[in-house]
């Protein structure tokens, strides 16, 4: 069985099923970013479903089965262009948070021996006190640096690795007037916003400058944490109390930054949609997989609302005018 469930529209197609039989049956070198949350290994459980690489039976199992999505996304990448992985450090055991496993450099050498060229890592900085408050982490506690401060942890990064298939990249991804928008909570220089959508040298475009200085740092402090997909709806009673879609913001520059408008954005680990929403938002198609039905069905009413140009705060906009049709490959597949 392919898949449980589908949805399949013009401007996306989202399944409930394994990623890898969704990604199989779909064309080689037609996908021009991908961007995703892998499962954390040996950190969280999402389901009990024996696909689910979140139950493999140790840390070197789940890189052995990691490894086919790794390589098969490499399959249906367009040459040149761009996966974007969002991960963090992973504790050695889930009884202490004392000892931590290199998940993100584990993850760079595999994108490595699978074809991919590992270009960058942003850091994505989380405050230590909500950090503490949200995990109850005991090494974060400020009674640990006065009992004993050898014990003291740190409230580790988010980390979003940016790879490049091999291959030269066909289609340039341009911006004729430079950055149009910056997501995140630090407010622009106010001398640079008459600059937005400047048409002459961009050498003079003060507010893309602006954006792209931040958006190029290796260090995102200023990423809005409480901007995320509604996703209380999809818990089950058995779900980890982690739940949590990735940030808007984060997924939002890394289309922009390395997608065209009407170009296909994938996501094999779909969760909520998050990043199906976000390309729909700004102007893409999009593909994504989720094996978990709760998940999965929550997918289904965000990505509505993205394709509608729903945003979380009710207004709308019609954000796909005008961008070209072009083809979209959405197979249908058996249930």
């Amino acid at each position: 069985m392919a898949v449980n469930s589908q949805v399949i529209t013009d401007r996306y197609a989202i399944y409930n099923g394994d990623c890898i039989e969704v990604m199989q049956a779909l064309p080689k070198e037609k996908i021009h970013l991908s961007v995703y949350s892998p499962p954390f290994g040996g950190l969280y459980h999402y389901s009990s479903n024996d696909r689910d690489l979140s139950n493999c039976d140790d840390y070197g199992q789940f890189f052995e089965h990691y490894a086919f999505v790794v390589r098969e996304l490499h399959r249906i990448t367009m040459p040149g262009r761009i996966t974007a992985v969002h991960c963090m450090d992973v504790p050695r055991s889930n009884s202490g948070r004392d000892s931590y496993r290199d998940f993100p450099g584990d993850i760079i050498r595999l994108h490595e021996a699978e074809g991919w060229e590992y270009i960058a890592r942003h850091a994505i900085w989380k405050e230590p006190l909500a950090v503490r408050l949200r995990t109850m982490q005991k090494n974060l506690a400020h009674k640990t640096l006065i009992d004993d401060s050898t014990l003291c942890g740190v409230a580790g990064a988010d980390y979003l690795l940016i790879f490049r298939r091999s291959g030269d990249n066909p289609v340039p991804v341009f911006h004729p007037t430079g950055l149009m928008d910056y997501y995140g909570e630090k407010p622009l220089p106010a001398d640079c916003l008459p600059y937005r959508g400047w048409t002459g040298k961009q050498t003079e475009n003060r507010y893309s400058q602006a954006v792209w200085r931040r958006y190029a740092s290796s260090v995102w402090d200023d990423i809005r944490m409480h901007r995320i997909l509604p996703f209380r709806e999809a818990r089950e009673s058995d779900d980890e109390k982690h739940v949590h879609p990735l940030q808007l913001d984060v997924i939002d520059r890394v289309v922009v930054m390395r997608s065209n408008p009407g170009e296909t954005v994938f996501t094999p680990f779909m969760g909520v949609g998050s990043e199906v929403y976000s390309p729909l938002m700004l102007g893409r198609r999009a593909i994504g997989a989720e094996l978990k039905a709760s998940y999965f069905r929550q997918a289904v009413k965000n990505c509505e609302l993205g394709a509608k140009g729903m945003f979380l705060d009710g207004e709308c906009a019609d954000l796909f005018a005008g961008v070209d049709d072009g083809d979209f490959d959405a197979p249908m597949l058996a249930e």
